[in-house]
């Protein structure tokens, strides 16, 4: 346990910081399990917006630097790609 007034707050704000982190990488698995479910479904309306939408949270916690910005752009080509191929499947 921390002894120091600082080093208790610093407990605080570290406890606070990681609840929010992993609150927000728990919503992006999510999102990202939506959309390789809707992959795995051959469902290209569905998957084409369950990707905005994954998008949007990876874009999210890159910038706020919960997720590595490379990584964040490396699962939102991945799973672009899957999306891409879907439809052009469906062509």
């Amino acid at each position: 346990m921390p002894h120091t007034a600082s080093a208790r707050k610093r407990l605080r704000q570290s406890k606070k910081r990681n609840f929010r982190n992993r609150t927000t990488k728990h919503a992006i698995k999510t999102q990202v399990k939506r959309v390789l479910a809707a992959v795995v479904a051959k469902d290209a309306a569905l998957a084409a917006k369950e990707l905005q939408l994954a998008a949007k949270k990876l874009d999210k916690a890159s910038s706020r630097r919960i997720l590595h910005p490379n990584a964040a752009a490396r699962t939102k080509s991945r799973l672009a790609t899957r999306v891409a191929s879907l439809q052009t499947a469906a062509s």
